[in-house]
């Protein structure tokens, strides 16, 4: 059939026509291309050629109250590969090797990973700056020195199950390390450069450098002074005493600040490695439970006193026992101590009249109490792994179980519990979270971030007045009960001492025992509570033989670096004979002759003269002091006046 040029032409036409079409289109559809979806594309392209090479941000510095630095970090560099940019892979691993202390086998397996960028470890990883620059030096393709942090703790062990550690990766694995890793981790930087396929570096193209943005500085609520004191104390008692285990805290009862925590066996968080994981993993102060003992009747005698069931002038008598329910609870005394006041019965730490406390309480009331003063929950502090304690439950308190909870046993509670219920008692009823963070500060600018405040739980448990009643009762448990040895000449103390049985296979030991003091000061304004808890010592096992010295020396010497002034309207110590130091003032001799001190002074004390002359001029110890009859007074002569006293 034969097609007419009409016809013809007409196709072409259309087919002209189609094909301006499709050329109209694609051209349309290169411009969406190049023009709007340009940059995403490009993004995209870059993305995937984008290589990093990562920094890690400067991890946060941890403070004691003080500003003290208890942990920092010191620049630790490590070694990266980039595989596809290092040609000569043999030849790099035998140069690497023998800086790095690996194999070369370890070195070649590394860089020849099918990865973008890979750590040479372990040898390469947070290394010195002298090894550093020797791989610096090689100036090898493809291999780069980044910057990296190592934690470092200048004082070793202190205060080490407080501070926690970190791992390889500077992050926080225990202590506040771990419990406020977020803050103090800070977030990471980099350099990154554009590659091809092959992983090199792209000509024309630039490094862009995203700076790290350093952690918080964490100030604690610790005082660095007060925690060496404490664990110089916990250090001469294991020595002494050989216990399985010793735990202290240090708090300042009217904001639940902990001032010092430790416990013993130690560790020191820079080598945590050579620790058995237990030492490390468990923060006794939080973690343990255990019968807290005599301790625990504080906690009684408040709640007796504030529902006015007993009065310290009332009489009582202690047969040494007495029964419950069928059985038969001991005073520690055998015998008992007979006729006594219930002022006495609290110093004397008299079981039986502390039962009869709890049965004039009842169950209902006492265990009330006992859940306001914070037993049987968490007590809520900024540090991982604390316990809950264990309490009867309701339905299974019975006579006996009232009457042995009532003085410290049958339950259960860790010593960060018994610190703060203690801190409540005296301090007019007031029940604070314990916290170890104080502080956040910019590393920066040394301003603070954020302020961790006193978290008040709970005001009301007891009045001011029986508070007042129970700061006096505990300071004459000091000046004339169990608690002697806790006595501070020139302070004013009060505390408790406990005793408890440890639970060894389900029943009591005869022979295992948890020792313990708690003791605040001054008995009428306290700035500080301490416990000290000793596991099974050797030796005889009585707190007031045991942890009251350890908490009288840790008290005394926190209380001059405080600047607590001595008082001398304490209660006095009643003396025993034979048990007792006997203890005399030392008089007033500066600006008298030797010849006026001869024939007045009485024979408690000696004399050691220093200088030339006939007059006094200076005296150690000071004039008032108070010490044991039968010590030596050094003076110090001269023919001149003495120098007037100082303002």
């Amino acid at each position: 059939m034969r097609v007419s040029n009409v016809t013809l032409r007409r196709r072409l036409y259309l087919v002209l026509l189609l094909g301006s079409v499709l050329f109209l289109a694609l051209i349309a559809r290169l411009a969406w291309v190049q023009l709007v979806m340009g940059p995403d594309l490009t993004e995209l392209a870059e993305e995937s050629w984008r290589r990093e090479v990562p920094f890690s941000a400067k991890r946060g510095e941890i403070w004691d109250r003080n500003g003290e630095r208890l942990a920092y970090n010191v620049s630790t560099p490590t070694i990266m590969a980039v595989p596809a940019q290092i040609k000569e892979k043999e030849a790099t691993a035998k140069a690497l090797a023998p800086v790095l202390g690996m194999t070369e086998n370890k070195v070649l397996e590394t860089i020849g990973k099918r990865e973008s960028i890979v750590r040479l470890q372990p040898g390469g990883r947070k290394i010195t700056q002298d090894k550093a620059q020797q791989v610096r030096d090689l100036a090898l393709p493809g291999i780069f020195v980044a910057e990296d942090n190592k934690r470092y703790y200048p004082f070793d062990g202190l205060a080490a199950h407080v501070l926690g550690f970190t791992g390889i990766d500077n992050q926080g694995l225990t202590g506040v390390e771990a419990r406020y890793d977020e803050l103090l981790k800070g977030i990471g930087g980099s350099v990154a450069y554009l590659s091809n396929a092959r992983g090199e570096e792209m000509p024309g193209s630039s490094e862009e450098y995203v700076p790290p943005k350093d952690g918080l500085n964490l100030q604690l609520t610790i005082d660095k002074q007060i925690q060496t004191i404490m664990e110089r104390e916990l250090d001469q008692a294991m020595v002494k005493y050989q216990p399985k285990h010793i735990i202290s805290i240090a708090v300042d009862p009217n904001t639940g600040e902990v001032l010092a925590m430790a416990s013993r066996p130690g560790y020191e968080p820079g080598q945590y490695q050579q620790y058995d994981s237990a030492v490390y993993n468990r923060n006794l102060p939080i973690w343990m439970t255990y019968e807290p003992g005599s301790t625990f009747k504080i906690v009684t005698l408040a709640a007796a006193l504030e529902e006015g069931k007993v009065s310290f002038a009332e009489s009582f008598h202690d047969k040494g026992a007495i029964e419950v329910g069928g059985a038969r609870l001991r005073c520690w005394k055998p015998g008992g101590h007979g006729a006594e006041t219930f002022l006495e019965v609290v110093e004397n730490s008299c079981n039986p009249g502390f039962v009869v406390m709890g049965q004039r309480l009842g169950a209902e009331t006492l265990f009330d109490y006992i859940k306001k003063f914070g037993f049987g929950s968490k007590t809520g502090i900024d540090l991982g792994g604390e316990e809950n304690g264990i309490m009867f439950k309701p339905e299974r308190i019975g006579p006996v179980e009232l009457a042995t909870t009532a003085f410290g046993q049958g339950v259960s509670v860790t010593p960060i519990q018994q610190v703060m219920a203690v801190s409540a008692a005296i301090n007019g009823g007031k029940l604070y979270k314990p916290h170890v963070g104080k502080a956040w500060v910019d590393p920066v600018t040394g301003d603070v971030v954020d302020e961790i405040e006193p978290t008040l739980v709970r005001d009301d448990i007891i009045s001011e007045a029986t508070s007042k009643l129970v700061r006096e009762a505990l300071e004459s448990v000091v000046a004339k009960g169990t608690g002697r040895n806790a006595f501070i000449e020139g302070y004013r103390v009060g505390g408790k001492t406990g005793t408890a049985q440890k639970v060894v296979n389900g029943r009591y030991s005869p022979t295992e025992h948890i020792v313990s003091f708690i003791g605040f000061a001054p008995a009428d304004d306290p700035q500080i509570v301490i416990y000290t808890a000793v596991d099974n010592p050797k030796g005889l096992q009585f707190g007031g033989l045991i942890a009251a010295p350890i908490v009288q020396n840790i008290m005394e010497d926190s209380l001059r670096y405080m600047g607590v002034p001595p008082r001398k309207d304490q209660v006095e110590p009643e003396y025993r004979y034979g048990l007792d130091v006997m203890m005399a003032e030392v008089p007033d001799l500066v600006g008298r002759t030797t010849t006026e001190i001869y024939q007045s002074l009485n024979m408690n004390f000696t004399l050691a003269k220093y200088g030339a002359g006939n007059t006094v001029v200076m005296q150690e110890p000071k004039a008032g002091t108070k010490v044991p009859v039968g010590s030596t007074i050094q003076i110090y002569l001269s023919d001149q006046a003495p120098p007037p006293p100082a303002d």
